[in-house]
């Protein structure tokens, strides 16, 4: 808390121009910058962007494999025990919502790095080779870490940025789908090409970014800037140039064989580009910062920094304080819920049709694209592709799972500003690509995966902003932490079905049908491989019907929520008289002859985001 001198008291503001104010004047901008808004914003955006280690699954799957001995079916299990602990995270949002941030991201660092460190351990045979439920636990846990970094951090900034969600969805799941490329390439300046090490790397990285800013991610007082909507596009290009100059070094390290120097001048350079974005934190809080010091300097008032040092302020998501009522107890309300965009109960959104529909399309939608891209390694070796083009093939998911993320939170929020374009009509033609992907690969077009690769990036990576949004927009932003964790948990659903039941089994039976025409029994413990489009054909036909029908459901959620998109949705984010709209809260000393004037600008609430 600051308190302004008297207009008139000269001496003040000369002393703050020597060595003692300008040390003070230091300390405020270095404040001012460490627990801003945008600071907050860069560590979420580093913390996301270390968080997809699930992503690069096939790199490391391999030497899981042959390590210990599995076949494809013991393999997938393992990746559906993955896909389970990656996104069911139900327990990360109850966390979430009776304590802080810092505690679910530090819960999920200590997770992250036991679960990886103890399956290293178990590859580089370093403890005796643990059964299949310990490794598929170890694996949970540490996957299951990502939901906490997504709680933490991702929930945060929505509930921070209300009116901006589908932008702030976008960015932050940007970088969580690019952040398999990030890691390759950090990966390779650290290890060279160790694949057992990338395991132990994705174990401590993760877990020591988010342990560096466990107190930086918070929650705090709503208020929109007249320029918030520039400043993340400004984030956006520098993420674009990040994705650009991966793209460049993928292709680069395919066609030439790169030195271990060379791998860690693409690093520095990554890194570089990570820490980029500290440029706009710095331009944008001096802004606020200035501005501040000229209310400061200008009005005998006492201004109330809106971010107090490390302080926590009052949820965003919180409307107009209403009434005292009596308590009823969230049973006896569970199928009586408030109008769409209401801040619905958990039990109210857990039985409502809206999230069943919900629920199906991700679990049949999300689970096929899932499914494709655990499995692009065998895909590819099971169809001839050389061990470079694999690696291609998971990099260019990486780059073009970062594209959809951002495209469909960036694009989404334009059209639904401008147009009223619905974000489920928009999940539902991202479900109806997807399946473009699907037959190619059913089909074994030649050089078909390198397509198929880039069809399934894009739209496993849009479909998450996209729903994370509708729930957001649905069914409020109270429990958004819990509701945010209960719709992912549809992902490992459908991987389960589609990948372990239907691609895992059907593989396993291609492969003993193959072995047996060559005149060869199957060993115990024996790697199964196949060859040939037959291995996965019947697999991706079934998984394309799947997402047909995700697409039906998901075109009933359109015309269910027509009237609700086609109205104001941020209304009451606007009309909140709690809401405020400059970066300091002045109050009058008492005394004082009048308020000081306000600026326009200070009052312009969501009229950039409504034009």
């Amino acid at each position: 808390m600051v308190v302004a001198q008297p207009s008139g008291s000269g001496g003040g503001r000369g002393g703050g121009r020597g060595g003692g104010g300008g040390m003070k004047e230091f300390t405020s901008l270095s404040l001012q910058v460490i627990t801003g808004r945008w600071f907050m914003v860069f560590a979420c955006l580093l913390i996301m962007s270390v968080a997809g280690a699930t992503y690069i699954f096939a790199l490391y799957s391999g030497d899981i494999k042959t390590s210990l001995g599995y076949d494809q079916s013991t393999l997938n299990l393992l990746s559906t025990f993955k896909d389970l602990g990656g996104n069911v995270g139900v327990i990360s949002g109850l966390i979430n919502e009776i304590s802080p941030p810092w505690v679910v991201l530090l819960l999920g660092a200590a997770m992250n790095f036991s679960g990886y460190f103890m399956i290293w351990l178990a590859v580089t045979g370093k403890i005796a080779k643990p059964p299949v439920w310990q490794m598929c636990l170890f694996i949970c846990i540490g996957a299951n870490s990502q939901t906490f970094a997504n709680t933490g951090a991702l929930v945060t900034c929505v509930k921070n940025f209300p009116e901006s969600r589908g932008v702030v969805l976008g960015l932050l799941k940007g970088f969580v789908g690019l952040s398999g490329a990030i890691i390759t390439q950090l990966y390779h300046g650290f290890y060279g090409h160790d694949p057992k090490s990338l395991i132990l790397f994705i174990g401590w990285l993760p877990a020591a970014v988010s342990v560096v800013f466990l107190r930086i991610v918070r929650v705090l007082k709503v208020f929109r800037q007249t320029n918030e909507l520039k400043t993340f596009y400004n984030f956006l290009y520098i993420s674009l140039g990040l994705a650009g100059f991966l793209m460049v070094i993928i292709i680069t390290q395919n066609k030439l064989q790169f030195s271990n120097v060379a791998y860690a001048t693409t690093a520095s350079v990554v890194a570089v580009l990570l820490f980029a974005p500290l440029s706009i934190v710095f331009k944008e809080e001096f802004k606020l910062w200035k501005r501040r010091q000229e209310v400061v300097n200008q009005f005998p008032v006492k201004v109330t920094t809106e971010n107090p040092p490390m302080a926590t302020t009052t949820d965003s998501s919180a409307a107009p304080t209403p009434p005292p009522e009596t308590s009823v107890s969230c049973w006896k309300t569970v199928f009586t819920p408030p109008e769409r965009g209401e801040d619905f109960t958990i039990l109210q959104a857990v039985f409502s049709i809206d999230m069943l529909i919900l629920f199906t399309t991700t679990t049949f939608g999300v689970g096929g694209t899932l499914t494709a891209i655990d499995n692009l390694g065998q895909i590819g070796r099971s169809l001839g592709y050389p061990k470079t083009s694999i690696t291609t093939f998971v990099s260019l998911v990486s780059i073009w799972n970062y594209l959809g993320r951002v495209a469909s939170g960036f694009v989404s929020e334009i059209l639904l500003a401008k147009y009223k374009f619905p974000r489920p009509l928009m999940l539902t033609l991202v479900l109806c690509v997807s399946c473009v992907g699907h037959l190619l690969i059913a089909f074994g077009v030649p050089n078909g995966l390198y397509v198929s690769s880039i069809i399934m990036g894009f739209c496993f990576g849009a479909q998450w902003p996209l729903i994370f949004a509708i729930i957001s927009e649905i069914f409020g932003l109270k429990y958004y932490s819990t509701l945010y964790n209960l719709g992912g948990g549809a992902s490992p659903v459908g991987a389960y079905i589609l990948n372990v039941v239907v691609a895992g089994r059907l593989y396993d039976k291609e492969a003993e049908r193959q072995m047996r025409a060559r005149g060869m029994v199957r060993k115990e413990g024996q790697d199964l491989s196949c060859i040939g489009v037959e291995c996965y054909k019947m697999s991706f036909l079934i998984i394309t019907v799947a997402t047909v029908f995700a697409c039906f459901i998901s075109f009933v959620l359109v015309i269910r929520t027509k009237k609700f998109y086609h109205g104001d949705i941020y209304k009451k984010f606007r009309d909140a008289p709690d809401v405020a709209t400059a970066h300091t809260e002045m109050v009058v000393q008492p005394g004082t002859a009048k308020d000081p004037p306000i600026q326009p600008s200070d009052r312009k609430i969501g009229e950039e985001h409504n034009n």
